[in-house]
């Protein structure tokens, strides 16, 4: 196998800046150097990009950046000893030891092994300060190799056990005696942080004479925790930043939620308020059925925001909403193309009275029509009960579907429209979680999820709905459709101007999500007589074609100004742009938001306002240039997302060159990085 780290691969005790990303790109340059990654730049975009999702910096004085990289050809470690410390976001101050860790995509278990074994080093004293006594590269070498080789046999009697691997002998979990306390970690990357995780926590546990043992889901395997030891456990531990694989094994249990890092940099606090969880019977539980419940993750320690549970749960619903509008709406479309706006009087008494060799007046057009239309208005018929289900879903997990599918239903059958559908699966969804926590007789737990939740939170949301909520919702969407009908002149291109800002403001995000979800709840009110819906349809789909549009182009206009990831995301841009995919901005966005978005928004403005002037329309709530069947005015589609295109282009352009803050991604590797 080859050898992880050289003494090419060590840079001791000297200044490589300022920054997270300064100290990263050095050693991704040492890396590349060593033949050992293809390129600095992918790997250093990849590399900051984790750094950015969650700081590597770890109690000690210790930095562990780390990524999977399509660049990385030989999976490498390098080491820097810095004579600058540089903050990673450990609570304790910055860092001075910074191990790098760069894998292939594809790296085989045995490196990853290795890899994840150095990180759990990382943790003991000892270990951390022979390096930062060694004299040389060589040295440096020689103690991760030995580090690397040590069988947990061999381990100083104060350093960390693998429990996963050597689970210690678990008791009954009988009263007075010791308490007993599984967990899980686990990161995106699953090298580093979920091992020094599962050992941190161990280590704490131990010094308080608790018995825990820790399941790690990283990247070189996880080997589940035995059901007997799951099973006398008092509490459980999840330090993680992904979903937890199996989390129906603990339901039931006291729970403790956390991103990983908190497991390195307070394992005590965790393991003491899994103690405390285990005492409290109110205590926050597993759920059954597997539910993930993130809207609880966190709120141990900080909690999670009302307005922030909300946005999740409304995004929630409409992500699942989509696939049935999308696939429906160009059905509806493909109706309409082959049969006419007509299709809708005669479409059920064709799909019912005709076939392939009986054929409608009209012949095979009209048949065909009347398939496609029929098929595509009961998908549509499924957008509010929808909506509703699977943001009672957001909140409540599966014993939330069956409510909200069914106070969407009634929302829908009392047109209160999308409004309706909103309310009823808040309503649905926070009954049906109330219920959950109810205490119960463990006879009956099995029965809760399947029976219990859906029936009553059922019974109080449609209730709700039927006798109280639906006539008053049915009355304000009978309103705002009314309003949006008899728009024309000046206010609709108000309108378009709002709606195409929207569109770009987040790039997929909230605000985006709320402009889309407006225009596809009234696709199915749209007509030959009442085109409005149509109208805003087309308004927002073009203006969400603008951002990544012109991100493309702007990397083609001037290259200079762009990085070279920059460049390759813009030629992948052109395409999610004309398929309507706004999130194609993002990788530009994430970089320098201050630019972009401004930008952005200014081309979409424009657009939406040139959309609703000249009355563009869209019969198909997706799809960009490949629905061109569907848009009514094409000419003027495409003269307005072209005119917005050109305009954010110039801008960020404009901006890049006259505001200038120079990226980290530009700026010249130091002359330390050479080897």
């Amino acid at each position: 196998m080859t050898q992880l780290i050289t003494p090419q691969l060590v840079t001791l005790d000297q200044n490589l800046g300022d920054s997270p990303a300064d100290v990263i790109r050095v050693l991704a340059g040492k890396v590349a150097a060593s033949g050992r990654a293809s390129e600095v730049e992918g790997l250093f975009a990849d590399a900051f990009a984790r750094e950015q999702k969650t700081a590597t910096g770890v109690p000690g004085g210790i930095a562990i950046p780390h990524c999977r990289s399509a660049a990385v050809q030989e999976p490498a470690l390098a080491m820097a000893r810095l004579s600058h410390k540089v903050d990673f976001g450990a609570k304790d101050g910055p860092a001075d030891l910074i191990f790098f860790i760069a894998a292939p995509d594809g790296a085989d278990q045995e490196h990853l092994k290795l890899l994840s074994k150095l990180a759990r080093s990382l943790i003991k004293k000892d270990f951390t300060a022979a390096l930062r006594a060694a004299a040389t590269e060589q040295d440096i070498v020689d103690l991760v190799d030995g580090a690397l080789a040590d069988k947990p046999a061999a381990a100083p009697a104060d350093s960390f056990a693998a429990p996963a691997e050597a689970p210690a002998p678990i008791g009954s979990g009988a009263p007075g005696g010791p308490k007993r306390i599984v967990a899980v970690t686990a990161c995106p990357t699953g090298i580093a942080h979920t091992y020094m995780a599962a050992d941190s926590l161990v280590a704490a546990a131990k010094e308080m004479g608790v018995d825990l043992q820790v399941e790690t889901q990283g990247s070189s395997g996880a080997k589940p925790l035995d059901p007997a030891v799951i099973a006398a456990a008092d509490a459980v531990i999840f330090a993680v930043d992904v979903d937890v694989r199996g989390k129906e094994r603990f339901a039931g249990k006291p729970v403790i939620n956390a991103p990983v890092k908190r497991g390195i940099d307070e394992p005590d606090k965790m393991v003491r308020e899994a103690l405390a969880a285990a005492d409290d019977p109110r205590a926050r539980r597993v759920p059954h059925a597997g539910a993930e419940e993130q809207a609880e993750r966190d709120e141990e320690e900080k909690g999670e925001h009302i307005g922030q549970k909300l946005k999740r749960a409304l995004l929630t619903g409409v992500s699942y909403m989509i696939p049935f509008v999308a696939g429906g709406g160009l059905l509806i479309a493909l109706g309409f193309l082959l049969g006419g706006y007509d299709i809708t009087e005669v479409a059920d008494k064709v799909v019912l009275e005709n076939n392939f060799g009986n054929l409608p007046e009209g012949g095979l057009a009209i048949y065909l029509g009347a398939v496609a239309f029929k098929i595509g208005n009961l998908s549509m018929g499924f957008l509010i009960p929808a909506l509703a289900g699977y943001i009672a879903y957001a909140i409540a997990d599966r014993p939330g579907i069956a409510p909200g599918f069914v106070a969407g239903a009634v929302a829908s059958f009392m047109d209160a429209g999308f409004l309706g559908g909103i309310i009823g699966g808040l309503l649905a969804g926070y009954i049906a979680y109330l219920i959950g926590t109810w205490q119960v007789p463990r006879w009956l737990r099995g029965l809760m999820p399947v029976v219990i939740i859906p029936l009553l939170a059922s019974i109080v949301a449609s209730g709700l709905m039927f006798l109280v909520l639906g006539g008053p919702i049915a009355g304000l969407t009978a309103a705002l459709n009314g309003w949006l009908t008899g728009m024309s002149g000046a206010s609709a291109v108000v309108l378009g101007i709002i709606l195409g800002l929207m569109m770009c403001f987040d790039l997929g995000g909230p605000v985006n999500k709320v402009a889309y979800a407006f225009a596809v709840a009234g696709l199915t009110a749209g007509s030959a007589d009442n085109q409005a819906p149509w109208l805003i349809m087309g308004t927002v789909m073009a203006a969400g074609m603008v951002p990544p549009l012109a991100m493309a182009l702007a990397t083609v206009l001037n290259k200079k100004l762009f990085t070279l990831n920059e460049r390759e995301n813009g030629k992948a841009a052109w395409l999610l742009g004309a398929s309507f995919i706004s999130e194609g901005a993002i990788p530009f966005a994430a970089t320098d938001p201050l630019r972009v978005i401004p930008a952005s928004m200014l081309g979409g403005a424009l657009t939406g306002a040139l959309c609703m002037a000249t009355g563009v329309t869209s019969q198909a709530p997706h799809g960009g240039f490949f629905v061109f069947f569907a848009i009514g005015n094409l000419a003027m589609f495409v003269v307005a997302i072209v005119a917005g295109m050109v305009v954010s282009a110039l801008a960020v352009i404009a901006l890049k060159r006259f505001a200038v803050k120079k990226p980290v991604e530009a700026e010249p590797v130091p002359a330390t990085a050479s080897v």
